[in-house]
C-alpha cells in the first residue's frame, strides 16, 4: 500500500511541477514582450531624445 501511495504523491507533484513551469514560461514570454514593445515605443526624453520607459 505505501509503494502506491509513494508513486501516487510522485506523479502529484511532478503534475503540479509541470503546470507550475508551464504557468512560469508563458509568464516570461509575456514579460519579455512588454519589455520589447517598451524598448521600441518609449516616450522622447528632455531634448528630443528618447528616454528610458523604466526608471532604474
Amino acid at each position: 500500500m505505501l509503494p502506491i501511495i509513494l508513486v501516487l504523491l510522485l506523479a502529484l507533484i511532478l503534475f503540479g511541477a509541470g503546470f507550475a513551469l508551464k504557468a512560469l514560461w508563458w509568464i516570461a514570454v509575456i514579460v519579455l514582450v512588454v519589455w520589447l514593445l517598451g524598448f521600441f515605443i518609449r516616450p522622447a526624453g528632455h531634448g528630443g531624445k528618447r528616454g528610458r520607459w523604466y526608471r532604474w
